[in-house]
C-alpha cells in the first residue's frame, strides 16, 4: 500500500493489517525494541514503524542501517508519541541493504553537498517536497490549456532556425572532428547529417506560430537549450519552456491569459501540496505561504516601459545599474517595480531595438508590443510579445537585424497564408518552479542539473 493513500485512509485502517514497502530514513533501535522512521516517497509524510523482540528475526531488524529498502506487514494503532497513529509491525523483511557510508544520514546537509549527491538527493525531505511540486505544477499546467482549448504541439528538439541566436544555441553535427571536410578553408556543411548548420533548439516558439496557424490555440512544453556561460543562480544550460502561441490575440489579451494561467497554477499548488508549501514555508522562504496566497488574490498591474524608467529615475534609490529609456531593466530594478506596486507588474512596449525581430512594432516605430512579467521575489517570470503579422513589415525588421531571410522563409510566409494578429508567451519552468517553492537556485529545481562545468551522471 501506498503511504500516500494510507494517511488519506488512515483512521479507517485502525486496528487493521496493511503491507508498505520504502526505505529506512532513520532507525532508533533499544534493547528489546526499536523505531524506524519509513517513507516510500509517495507523500511528504512518513509512517512510525515500531517493533519489538517478538519478532523472529528481531536481531537482523536491529541491524538495518539508514537507505535499506524494506517491507513492512503490520497493524495500524494510535499513538503514544507526537504523531497520531503508528504501525506496530508483524514482519519485516530486508528488500535492499544499505551500507554504513550512505551518504544521505538522518541530518541536514547542505545544498551545495546535495548537488554533488544529485542521484541520492531526491530522498531527503526538501528534495521531495520539491519535485512533488514540480510534479504537480506541470500537470497543473497541462490541465490548464487542456481544459481552455489549446493544443499540445510537441516542436522539434533539433531546428536550423535560429530563433535565440546562433551565439546561444548548441551547433549539432554528426563530422569527425579530427577529419573536417574542408571547402577553401570552411567546412563542408553539405557533408552533414542535415546538410547544413543545425542546431538543438533555445525555443519552440516559431514552430508553435505554425501551428496556432491551424489550430488557434497551442502551447509547447518541453526542453530547450542555450549555451550562454553563466553561473548565476538563475541559469541553467538546460531547461524546460512552456510556450504558448494563440491566433486572434493582441498584447492585452495575451497579458490576461498570462495572468489567469498563473493564477491557476498557483491555486492548484496550493491546495494540492499543502503539505509541501508549509515545509517550504518553514524551511525554505519564511512567508512563502502568504506570499503565494497573495499574488492569487491580486490585480496584475500594466505599465509600459517608459513609465517604469520614469518612476525609477525618481526614486530614492543609488542603483548600480542606471535605469535607462533604451535598455533593459536590471534586477534591481525590477525588485524595485514589483515592491512600489506591491504585486506583480506587467511591464510593456519596450525599445524595438533591444528585442527580437518577430515582434509586432509599434506606431511609434520606437517600441515593440512586447510584455514581461515581473513578480515579488522572483523578478521576472514570462515573456511575450504580439507578434509582427504584416509580411512585409517583418521582412523589413529581419532584413535590418541580419536575419537570414532563407532559413524562416517557411515562417514569414505564415503571414501570406491566413495569417493574423496573434501572441504567445514563454515561461521558464524552473524560474516558475524556484517561484512556489522559494528554493533561491535553479540548481535545486532541475533533477539533474546542466550548467557550465557541470554535466554529471
Amino acid at each position: 500500500m501506498d503511504l500516500k493513500d494510507l494517511f488519506r485512509s488512515i483512521k479507517d485502517l485502525e486496528n487493521k493489517e496493511v503491507t508498505v514497502r520504502g526505505w529506512i530514513r532513520n532507525h532508533r533501535d533499544q534493547k528489546t525494541f526499536g523505531f524506524i522512521d519509513f517513507s516510500d516517497g509517495t507523500c511528504g509524510e512518513h509512517l512510525q514503524v515500531v517493533y519489538d523482540d517478538t519478532l523472529k528475526n528481531f536481531s537482523e531488524i536491529q541491524k538495518m542501517l539508514v537507505g535499506c529498502a524494506i517491507e513492512v506487514n503490520g497493524v495500524i494503532v494510535k499513538s503514544s508519541g507526537n504523531q497520531d497513529y503508528e504501525m506496530k509491525a508483524v514482519e519485516i523483511k530486508v528488500l535492499g541493504n544499505c551500507p554504513e557510508d550512505y551518504p544521505i544520514q538522518p541530518k541536514r546537509h547542505t545544498r551545495e553537498f546535495l548537488r554533488e549527491q544529485a542521484y541520492l538527493r531526491p530522498r531527503t525531505n526538501l528534495f521531495q517536497a520539491v519535485f512533488r511540486i514540480r510534479s504537480v505544477a506541470a500537470s497543473a499546467i497541462h490541465e490548464y490549456f487542456q481544459s481552455h482549448n489549446y493544443v499540445y504541439v510537441h516542436t522539434p528538439l533539433i531546428t536550423t532556425t535560429d530563433c535565440e541566436g546562433s551565439d546561444q544555441m548548441f551547433k549539432l553535427t554528426t563530422l569527425d572532428f579530427n577529419n573536417l571536410p574542408m571547402i577553401d578553408g570552411k567546412v563542408d556543411m553539405t557533408k552533414d547529417l542535415f546538410s547544413k548548420t543545425s542546431y538543438i533548439t533555445g525555443s519552440g516558439q516559431l514552430h508553435g506560430e505554425a501551428f496556432a496557424m491551424a489550430f488557434k490555440k497551442i502551447y509547447t512544453f518541453g526542453p530547450t537549450f542555450r549555451t550562454e556561460n553563466s553561473n548565476t543562480k538563475t541559469h541553467a544550460n538546460e531547461f524546460w519552456m512552456i510556450e504558448p502561441e494563440i491566433a486572434f490575440c493582441d498584447l492585452e489579451e495575451l497579458m490576461n491569459i498570462e495572468e489567469e494561467m498563473l493564477k491557476y497554477v498557483v491555486k492548484t499548488i496550493l491546495d494540492r501540496c499543502s503539505g509541501e508549501i508549509d515545509f517550504c514555508d518553514q524551511f525554505v522562504e519564511k512567508g512563502l505561504k502568504d506570499k503565494l496566497t497573495k499574488l492569487i488574490n491580486s490585480e496584475f498591474v500594466r505599465i509600459t516601459h517608459r513609465d517604469v524608467v520614469d518612476i525609477l529615475k525618481k526614486a530614492d534609490v543609488k542603483w548600480e545599474f542606471e535605469p535607462d529609456y533604451l535598455e533593459d531593466i536590471a534586477k534591481e530594478h525590477e525588485r524595485y517595480i514589483t515592491e512600489y506596486f506591491n504585486g506583480p507588474v506587467f511591464i510593456t512596449n519596450w525599445p524595438k531595438d533591444i528585442k527580437a525581430w518577430y515582434m509586432k512594432e509599434n506606431s511609434d516605430g520606437k517600441t515593440v508590443a512586447a510584455v514581461d512579467l515581473e513578480v515579488p521575489g522572483a523578478g521576472e517570470l514570462m515573456g511575450g510579445s504580439q507578434r509582427e503579422e504584416d509580411y512585409d513589415t517583418i521582412i523589413k525588421r529581419a532584413t535590418s537585424m541580419g536575419v537570414d531571410l532563407a532559413v524562416v522563409d517557411w515562417y514569414l510566409n505564415l503571414r501570406k497564408y491566413g495569417g493574423c494578429v496573434h501572441s504567445g508567451f514563454g515561461m521558464g519552468f524552473e524560474r516558475l518552479i524556484m517561484y512556489l517553492t522559494g528554493v533561491d537556485n535553479i540548481r535545486d529545481v532541475i533533477p539533474f542539473p546542466r550548467t557550465p562545468g557541470n554535466c554529471e551522471y
